[in-house]
């Protein structure tokens, strides 16, 4: 069958389409250079995103992030740059869904791992999806930072706090991921331990109802004063001092407390690290209970 000029018609139409600055359009990558891309916009013009309109980020670069054949979306900046091309940015293009999505990050608290590009007044600076964010100091782990430029060419797992598109500011926290992070060791080892292991720790603390001890892996447990020993004290400093090494039951662990009995232990011999300390060890997020491994100087009593 003859083909007639209207069987064209949507094609001709198609290759004298216009733009406008502001347009999205879509087009398949025909080359790439990290000066600039080309986009088949599917019309007589050819698109061209130049390298300053790739992304914000410093780290990006065209030739590994960009493939010839590929569909991108950009926006619009100019309808002819001089040369007969539509001049594209697709940094714009990204941009708002980028904002979208770390809008749902600050929601979902969704971990994001990043390199720390430079150090800035009172923090640092990370790109996330090609939008730059910043953590400040206070943000950047749990204990106190003084020196932020330490940070600088590391890479940390961090959440969004802050997410305001319209006056560009991303805020991320390293801190808020070492904080959950560490309270779910916590409750690993807490749960690690169970009513009747004896062990040895050390008196850190001494109250009038009681004395803490630190009994390794970073946790502590509370003597109440009726179990320190087996007659009636009116303090606990009667018998007890400040760093004194002493021999402990687990009594009882609940609500992340652990209620411990220095008299209940009296009768055990405790078989013990030769630092003294409780090793804490975890494979597959389950806990082991050789002396060698997780708990490694803490028995069940027979």
């Amino acid at each position: 069958m003859q083909e007639t000029m209207k069987d064209f018609e949507d094609e001709i139409n198609a290759g004298f389409r216009t733009f406008r600055q502001g347009d999205k359009v879509t087009g398949m990558v025909v080359s790439v250079e990290e000066e600039e891309v080309l986009l088949d916009l599917n019309t007589y013009s050819q698109g061209v995103i130049p390298a300053g309109e790739y992304s914000d980020d410093p780290a990006f670069h065209a030739m590994d992030e960009i493939r010839t054949g590929e569909s991108l979306e950009a926006v619009v900046l100019e309808p002819d740059d001089g040369q007969g091309r539509v001049l594209l940015s697709l940094r714009e293009a990204r941009e708002e869904k980028a904002w979208e999505r770390m809008r749902q990050a600050l929601e979902d608290r969704r971990v994001f791992s990043v390199k720390v590009l430079t150090s800035v007044n009172a923090g640092v600076v990370a790109f996330v999806d090609g939008i730059r964010g910043f953590i400040p100091a206070s943000q950047l782990a749990l204990e106190y930072v003084e020196d932020v430029d330490q940070f600088v060419g590391e890479t940390l797992e961090v959440i969004v706090i802050t997410a305001d598109p319209e006056k560009r500011k991303l805020v991320l926290s390293a801190k808020e991921v070492a904080r959950e992070r560490a309270a779910e060791e916590q409750k690993r080892k807490l749960n690690a331990l169970q009513k009747g292991f004896i062990t040895e720790g050390i008196i850190e603390r001494i109250e009038s109802y009681g004395v803490f001890v630190k009994i390794g892996g970073g946790l502590t447990g509370l003597v109440h004063i009726s179990q320190i020993c087996n007659k009636f004290l009116h303090s606990p400093n009667e018998v007890v001092k400040m760093g004194q090494r002493v021999k402990v039951k687990v009594l009882d662990v609940s609500e992340g407390k652990i209620r411990l009995s220095m008299k209940e232990a009296e009768d055990t011999a405790p078989e013990v690290a030769e630092d003294g300390e409780v090793s804490m060890e975890y494979h597959d997020g389950e806990a082991t209970t050789s002396l060698a491994g997780l708990l490694a100087g803490i028995r069940i009593e027979e």
